[in-house]
């Protein structure tokens, strides 16, 4: 099957049959998701790409039957489907006439570059051939449309100039003549097709119309933008009027470039780069750390220039003095060429001068960093005095000088987590070692059995070629799978490199060394203590917990950012994982590293206390932010503290974060991280830590691992926390206890007697106030007291709502979408609990996400609409999968096997219920409700297929619940 979108939206069978697809909203919502082919597109996106700006009311339930009228135009192989983050388009990219299109003209661009001119025009020519007319052509007038189109067509017109120039180099010049014109006139601006067309008049013996063409260009440029012509379109100009234009195929001139054995993979963006920056800067540096490639980069941007070029290897110099001969070396001159007899003391870097000065070449000095200040001087001296000279260094850290544009070199783009074998050949670290593993392993190839290993190996080696091609050299011996596992002692495992390595490549820790020794001390002493961080570093984090003096630390961190020894992105200074792990063995050598643990762990727990008073206010987003961005930080103090036993720091941690992993739906984390904690403290609340002690259990439970203990000691556990009674430091202990707890008995008195239990811990606070309100309200819904209910609820809502809470919003939103529903309102209850889905997405609590849907699709289900509540239930679904709730999973797939049963899909409800018994139910009320739920709907299925039977040839099927 075949889509295509360049020109009118068409989806045609293999037989070339057209498949109708509906109106213009139908076809701008296949061609939105067309564009993004194989891929998850955002809810949000698709309604913006619809709707506009200003979407109607109900746009996600627009969206949702727009979805579903599109499933039933197309086959069932490609079916739109439902993600957490959006919906899907189930296809292959490469059958979609876009994405041909865009991989043949970077194939075509790519042989251009390497002047494989035939090569080159074939694949843009099948490229362009895929046009049929306007990209989008019959959805222009829906919003978001005209801007993927005038993206296709710039792309269209990009392709066309590269095959132009294809065309030129092979001598097609006259039969491109009246294509050019009719380019021009169309597009009188573009300034590219004006420079092939003078060229292909020049080369055909028409330089007068050549010379016309360049005067229309001169006066429409003036007169449209007020602007001369660039400095390409005049220097095509002169050499027009000189008559030197010469043709484009003519070979290149000499480069003394070293050659390579192997292939060169990805970075076609830092090439890119590279390449704009040498037509505009005469300084360039690639900078980045060890094994990078910088120097793979530099040759290979070198290469794809029309111009001399010259290359400098300095990384076998023993002193920075030898840099000037190490040039005059690779420029192939000689110390009597240039020495006159009047100036016998003139030294090397005269020499140089003065035969550079009337040169146009580039000079390329690859690993400078040993000798930076020799090689920055000498540098600054040609610059000065060479004018036509331009200069492209590799080094570690920049050579300092004004006017330098720098080029960072990290690692190679890798792929988000889940990725598709597919899709992981995009990604230039999986293809480099496919590649090279292939090299050592013929036999070997990237599948789905082994992708998640490759992805690991990749990612570990944060992407470095380097480290990546001596991992995959590995697989001469050992199998993938084992080479994964041994990665943690990776300086003894990646040992063995080429033996026509230089010495710093052969080995991954000489790679590392290399750097480490161009460190001071300072430098050292805050590269070591750096690797207490997981996941990087703001600014104050490393100047507290590295404990160098302020005037020290600044200059080190700067100094290791300019080494490539920390990267700076963001606000947040980072190592990569192969430099860290080299700098940790350096902090156990100097006897640092409990130290330094203690005081990384001192640090974020304040973090996290004075986060969590932040996470009830109106600022808790930015908080929220924060947390996430410290996030690994957090739970590696979290898992120091626990292996070293040290008992009140991790319950701290646990109860300081308790409201964080709430908020964030991070149930299965948390639960383990709470479990491991619960193994060092033991059975019993040690002495000073009884609230931090229940928090581990009900994090640890609620999450499916250990148990709750019985709900009336929960409850006296809760209020004897302290004599007399406080608020417990963590506030969420409340709703935690309220919700492991379960409801109160339908005994108005009883849920009075609570309520006046719990007034005297929670005092005059707005927040704890509103939580008991909240509590309040939903007890008296489940004692049937639905008007009082409102009332509390309302209060609740009034409260949080004041101090500027989402969270507990969003939960009183939801005990009132369900008093709505309870209550025989299903409109009202959807439109609040709308309101809820929109706070719960706004937080990003996955978990919560997944109780909102579940109870939205129950009560759509209610309504009869099946198609709605099935998608909610679904989403649910992946969401509680994904936050590791197993009652809301279990929840999420009775409701699934309840519209099964009233589609009367018997067989499929049965599974569900089997499937939703057996996802591992906490012990909490919420858990055992949904069990007896379950038993519920699996005796009226039973119901169901008995009646069922009974039914007489012929006779009238029964109902799916049996009526």
């Amino acid at each position: 099957m075949l889509f295509r979108i360049l020109g009118p939206t068409q989806v045609l069978l293999a037989d070339g049959r057209e498949i109708p697809v509906g109106g213009p909203r139908l076809r701008a919502l296949l061609a939105l998701l067309l564009l993004d082919a194989g891929r998850v597109v955002p809810t949000d996106r698709l309604i913006d790409g619809l709707y506009g700006e200003h979407p109607p009311g109900g746009a996600a339930n627009a969206l949702q039957s727009q979805v579903s009228r599109l499933r039933q135009a197309l086959p069932a192989a490609h079916t739109v489907e439902f993600h957490p983050a959006g919906y899907r388009l189930a296809v292959d990219p490469a059958d979609v006439d876009a994405y041909r299109f865009e991989r043949l003209a970077e194939a075509g661009h790519r042989a251009l570059a390497g002047r494989d001119w035939s090569r080159a025009a074939a694949a843009l020519r099948e490229a362009l051939d895929l046009w049929r007319g306007p990209a989008l052509a019959d959805v222009t007038q829906v919003a978001g449309a005209p801007v993927q189109a005038a993206r296709l067509d710039e792309l269209r017109l990009a392709a066309i100039d590269d095959r132009t120039e294809a065309e030129l180099a092979l001598g097609e010049h006259a039969a491109l003549v009246a294509e050019l014109r009719e380019l021009v006139a169309a597009h009188p601006l573009r300034e590219r097709s004006r420079i092939q067309l003078m060229r292909a008049l020049s080369a055909a013996g028409r330089p007068a119309e050549a010379l016309a063409e360049f005067e229309d260009a001169r006066r429409t440029l003036a007169e449209e933008l007020g602007t001369d012509p660039s400095a390409a379109l005049a220097a095509t100009h002169l050499a027009v009027l000189r008559g030197d234009e010469r043709p484009a195929g003519r070979e290149k001139p000499e480069h003394g470039l070293p050659g390579q054995l192997t292939t060169f993979v990805g970075r076609e963006e830092e090439l890119t780069r590279v390449g704009e920056l040498l037509g505009e800067r005469r300084l360039i540096t690639l900078i980045g750390p060890g094994g990078a490639g910088k120097t793979r980069v530099a040759i290979e941007a070198a290469g794809s220039l029309d111009s001399e070029v010259h290359f400098v290897e300095l990384a076998g110099l023993a002193h920075g003095a030898d840099v000037p001969q190490a040039v005059l070396s690779a420029l192939g001159l000689r110390d009597a060429g240039l020495r006159a007899p009047s100036e016998p003391g003139r030294d090397s870097t005269d020499r140089l001068v003065a035969a550079l000065a009337e040169r146009r070449l580039l000079l390329v000095l690859d690993n400078c960093e040993h000798v930076v200040a020799d090689a920055a001087r000498l540098v600054a001296r040609l610059l000065s005095a060479c004018p036509a000279l331009r200069v492209l260094t590799t080094s570690r850290e920049p050579l300092g000088l004004t006017g330098e544009a720098l080029c960072p070199i990290s690692g190679l783009a890798l792929p988000a987590a889940g990725v598709a074998v597919t899709d992981a050949d995009g990604y230039a670290a999986v293809v480099l070692f496919a590649q090279r593993a292939a090299d050592a392993a013929p036999d070997f190839a990237v599948t789905s059995a082994n992708l998640e290993l490759v992805l690991r190996i990749c990612r570990t080696l944060d992407g470095l070629p380097l480290a990546i091609e001596l991992a995959a050299a590995r697989l001469r011996g050992l199998p993938i799978a084992e080479l994964a596992a041994r990665l943690d002692d990776r300086f003894r495992l990646l040992s063995m490199g080429s033996r026509s390595g230089v010495p710093r490549h052969r080995t991954l820790r000489a790679v590392v060394e290399w750097s480490w020794d161009l460190l001071d001390d300072a430098e050292r002493r805050l590269a070591r203590r750096f690797t207490v961080f997981a996941g990087g570093a703001t600014l104050e984090a490393a100047e507290r917990i590295c404990g160098l003096p302020t005037a020290e630390f600044v200059d080190a961190l700067t100094g290791l950012v300019d080494k490539s020894f920390v990267e700076l992105s963001a606000g947040r200074y980072r190592m990569l994982e192969t430099v860290r792990a080299f700098c940790a063995e350096r902090l156990t050598e100097a006897g640092e590293a409990d130290q330094l643990r203690r005081a990384h762990a001192a640090y974020f727990l304040e973090l996290a206390w004075t986060a969590d008073g932040h996470l009830r206010r109106a600022e808790q987003l930015a908080w929220l932010r924060r947390l996430d961005a410290e996030r690994d930080n957090l739970h590696a103090a979290l898992r120091r503290v626990t292996r070293a036993a040290d008992a009140p720091v991790a319950a701290e941690l646990v109860a300081a974060l308790s409201f964080y992993w709430w908020l964030r739906g991070m149930r299965g984390e948390a639960a383990r991280l709470a479990a491991d904690v619960l193994d060092v403290l033991g059975p019993e609340a040690p002495p000073g830590l009884r609230e931090e002690f229940v928090l581990c259990v009900y994090n640890a439970s609620l999450g499916g691992f250990g148990h709750l203990p019985p709900p009336g000691s929960q409850r006296s556990l809760l209020l004897s926390l302290d004599r007399p009674p406080r608020p417990p430091r963590q506030p969420f202990l409340l709703y935690l206890s309220g919700i492991s707890t379960g409801p109160p008995s339908r005994d108005g008195e009883d849920v009075d007697h609570l309520m006046r239990d719990l007034q005297q811990l929670i005092g005059s606070d707005v927040w704890l106030n509103a939580l008991g309100a909240m509590g309040l309200g939903s007890a008296r819904m489940w004692s049937g007291e639905h008007d009082r209910a409102r009332t509390a609820l309302t209060t609740a809502l009034d409260g949080f709502q004041s101090i500027g809470d989402r969270w507990g919003s969003m939960i009183t939103f939801g005990v009132l979408g369900e008093l709505a529903a309870w209550q025989g309102d299903p409109r009202a209850a959807s439109a609040v609990l709308d309101r809820a889905m929109a706070l719960a997405e706004e937080l990003g609590s996955t978990v919560d996400q997944a109780d909102m849907l579940r109870t939205r699709g129950e009560t759509r289900l209610r309504a009869g609409d099946l198609a709605a509540a099935q998608d909610d239930f679904a989403r649910a679904l992946l969401l509680a999968q994904r936050g590791g709730a197993p009652e809301f999973v279990s929840g999420a797939r009775l409701g699934l096997a309840q519209v099964a049963r009233s589609r009367g899909d018997l067989a499929e409800a049965r599974r569900l219920c089997e499937a939703a018994l057996t996802g591992g139910l906490t012990g909490w009320y919420v858990g055992e409700a949904t069990r007896a739920e379950i038993i519920l709907a699996l005796e009226q299925i039973t119901a169901a297929e008995q009646t069922a039977t009974r039914v007489a040839p012929g006779g009238a099927r029964p109902s799916a619940d049996g009526a």
